[in-house]
């Protein structure tokens, strides 16, 4: 069995490095990038479409369409903490120079052109924990619904060792609203320790698309239909970043009906927790 079509291994080197796109043929809308800078190196450029950059390790200076911001970063990397984030509208023009080794994933999206190129700081990113035992995972939302965007919903989750996410299994491909939105999507994985592994299903309904991917550090998924869990092996913590693109902007999912009853049990293991105390 080759590998999934749907699986992106970690690219090597330094600059800019194209991930997932139209153009690539993995994707309708999303495009998904990755630029790594070496210490006192910098890279200007320009996205197309609406954008988020995510600085997952480092220390940067930024600019966009004439804003400047000065010593962006505080984590080491994705581990260590809550995410910087640029917003650029779309047709935006940018520059990053690095003062340590840094790199920044960006997820664009087709979009109308207008608003204003924002920075978003850790104190912004809202965290929440998600589900129970061994599903439970970390979320910060950083491009949120109630953020300006036009397209995009952005985020990150982390499982710890042995746990599982995007938990019980849900997917968002049909509009209907407020039962399901269309939402295309991808995951980029890191993993801790490097050597570590992940584990991302892929399934539909009717059998059509069936595949369990072994995803490395540095690994992107497309999630291009259907059901899309994760788990963590014991020993390993999870990250993956998350892009979100369409047109409502509002995740309305629906859960595999087979699974969707632990939803239900949540709330009684959080009774019986509280009892036990």
């Amino acid at each position: 069995m080759g590998r999934s079509q749907w699986h992106v291994p970690n690219l090597e080197g330094t600059g800019w490095l194209a991930v997932v796109s139209p153009e690539l043929g993995q994707t309708k809308r999303l495009t998904f990038s990755l630029l790594r800078l070496l210490a006192g190196s910098d890279y200007e450029g320009q996205v197309d479409g609406e954008t988020v950059a995510v600085l997952l390790g480092g220390i940067v200076d930024a600019e966009v369409d004439g804003k400047r911001w000065q010593g962006i970063g505080q984590r080491r990397d994705v581990f260590g903490g809550k995410a910087f984030a640029l917003y650029l509208p779309s047709n935006s023009r940018f520059r990053i120079r690095a003062y340590t080794f840094a790199e920044l994933a960006f997820g664009s999206t087709p979009a109308p052109s207008g608003g204003e190129p924002q920075l978003i700081t850790p104190d912004q990113v809202k965290s929440r924990s998600v589900g129970q035992f061994n599903w439970r995972r970390d979320i910060d939302d950083i491009v949120d619904v109630a953020f300006p965007a036009k397209r995009l919903l952005v985020g990150e989750t982390r499982n710890p060792p042995g746990n599982w996410s995007s938990y019980p299994p849900h997917k968002h491909e049909v509009e209907n609203p407020p039962f399901e939105t269309q939402m295309e999507e991808i995951y980029h994985f890191r993993i801790f320790p490097p050597n570590g592994f992940a584990i991302q299903m892929l399934y539909t309904d009717d059998g059509e698309l069936n595949e369990a991917i072994i995803v490395k550090d540095g690994d992107t998924v497309v999630i291009p239909r259907g059901y899309h869990p994760v788990a963590a092996p014991p020993g390993y913590a999870v990250y993956y970043l998350w892009v979100l693109a369409g047109d409502r902007r509002q995740m309305f999912v629906r859960f595999d009906p087979a699974h969707e009853w632990v939803n239900g049990a949540e709330g009684i293991l959080r009774e019986w927790e509280r009892w036990r105390r």
